[in-house]
């Protein structure tokens, strides 16, 4: 039921059309419940034997249990087929060309076959197929002395070097896999790793050079090992000339329909990264950039990539003082299905946080009161990262509604969970500053004193605001403003202009 589901749910409503149009053609008996139960599935959330009772009248049948395999595998047919006439039309029509080819070279029609197979090469190679390219020149090479016509030292050159970039996107491949299981262990299970040796080790081991010759995958690839480094060590101002300079070699390549959603994540990638550096006017240029991008191909990547460029947007908007605009946004797709789990719970939590800096609390905990499940179930889906900024956010919303009760008990529970893992990890000052929002909840009348201003200012370590994480500032601005007893969200801007 699962599985069905999340892939119904991320079928357009254009695509539900298509679907039922699909299933209408395939159903030889007008009594076949198959488009009923689909129907059912995509605009409810009944559970089996609700489902199986409004189709049978039964809550359990061996009929609906035949009947759900039956419409997963036409799910199943419909995504493959509905692929192969969109993103890998190209893919396809390169195989066609060199199956046809081959069996023109096994009927000895050599000329025939050279000119399908030059058709051939000239796509794949526009596309940076380097695999599909690997098959062409192997069929060349293996017929060449068959017809004099081909250059077969010129055919030997070609394949070398296209071996070449296939080795180096494979390599990339690995050395990004290899990084996601770091980031994972980091992310999800909370292990303390040197992230920046593992990075650096695995770019020497693997040799990784960066040219115009990549594919878009490959360059997605790249960004996306310097994204991984910035998010695991919060240093974004260290990769930003790196991702601009990758970003050059993109716009030079100008093919906007190649490796579509490649294109997309490396805009989106540049965007977050000139987010987190404080630079939101650029990253909203970048932003519109990928919704131009998410149109093309008839919005093929659009619900894909809907709720991650909204987030980035709002955002922006929030620290470029447009807050109620940023709030719009997020209440817009708050509520929507999507099989991002991630960055739903992200959306929550930037709505939580807009909420809390509009000092409008009752909203705020309307949104903490959906967070029902576990802290572990939050770190599978979301990283513990997630999990310490919705606990700390949490807190904070627990002393400004004066909730004695739910404050020190998760107080007490935050502490027993992380205190351990957080110094380890250098992040030290969290804890530091939940003492000092303790302090300030026990005994609220000393936050104007000069002594605890001054212990304030001396018990943060600051690189500059520069390179501080935005999001630590934003935390930082609430013990900020309680000293100052100004607005939360103005108090939050001047920090973060600073």
């Amino acid at each position: 039921m699962t599985g069905i589901k999340s892939i119904i749910d991320t079928l357009t409503n254009e695509d539900h059309q298509k679907f039922v149009s699909y299933l209408q053609q395939k159903n030889k008996r007008k009594d076949t419940k198959n488009i009923q139960l689909f129907k059912l599935l995509a605009n409810s959330n009944d559970d089996s034997k609700a489902i199986c009772k409004q189709l049978y009248n039964v809550e359990n049948s061996n009929a609906y249990h035949a009947l759900r395999k039956r419409l997963f595998q036409a799910l199943i047919d419909f995504t493959a087929n509905k692929n192969l006439e969109d993103e890998n039309s190209v893919d396809m029509q390169i195989i066609k060309y060199i199956l046809a080819s081959r069996t023109f070279l096994l009927q000895n029609n050599y000329s025939i076959a050279y000119k399908i197979l030059d058709k051939a090469e000239r796509l794949a190679d526009e596309y940076l197929l380097f695999g599909i390219l690997n098959e062409i020149y192997h069929t060349k090479i293996q017929y060449a002395s068959n017809y004099p016509k081909i250059d077969l030292e010129d055919l030997i050159i070609k394949q070398k070097s296209n071996q070449k970039k296939h080795q180096l996107e494979d390599r990339l491949n690995m050395v990004y896999a290899k990084l996601k299981c770091v980031l994972n262990e980091v992310t999800y299970k909370g292990t303390v790793i040197d992230f920046e040796y593992e990075l650096e080790s695995l770019l020497k081991e693997h040799h990784i050079e960066i040219n115009t010759s990549l594919s878009f995958k490959s360059l997605y690839q790249i960004l996306a090992i310097a994204n991984i480094s910035a998010l695991v060590t919060n240093k974004y101002y260290t990769i930003e000339s790196f991702v601009m300079k990758t970003y050059d070699i993109l716009i030079q390549k100008k093919e906007t329909d190649k490796q579509l959603y490649y294109q997309i994540q490396i805009v989106y990638i540049i965007a977050n990264t000139l987010f987190r550096n404080k630079k939101f006017e650029a990253s909203l240029q970048y932003i519109q950039e990928m919704d131009q991008l998410m149109l093309l191909k008839k919005s093929t990547y659009y619900k894909s990539f809907i709720l991650k460029k909204t987030l980035l947007e709002a955002l922006n908007l929030n620290y470029s003082n447009l807050q109620n605009k940023a709030i719009s946004l997020l209440e817009r797709i708050i509520n929507i299905k999507h099989h991002d789990i991630e960055t739903l719970l992200d959306v929550h939590l930037a709505c939580f946080m807009f909420y809390f800096q509009n000092e409008d609390f009752k909203k705020a905990k309307s949104i903490s009161a959906k967070f029902y499940h576990t802290d572990q179930w939050y770190t599978e889906k979301a990283g513990i990262d997630w999990v310490i900024k919705k606990n700390v956010a949490e807190l904070l919303l627990y002393i400004e509604l004066q909730e004695d009760d739910l404050f020190y008990s998760r107080l007490k529970s935050f502490r027993r969970r992380y205190t351990k893992y957080l110094k380890q990890i250098g992040q030290i000052r969290i804890l530091t500053f939940i003492k000092f929002a303790e302090h300030y909840y026990t005994k609220p009348e000393s936050i104007s004193t000069l002594e605890f201003r001054n212990k304030l200012e001396l018990s943060f370590e600051w690189t500059t605001v520069n390179t501080e994480d935005i999001f630590i500032i934003s935390f930082y601005a609430w013990l900020k403003n309680k000293v100052e007893k100004g607005n939360l969200y103005q108090t939050t801007l001047k920090l973060v202009e600073l």
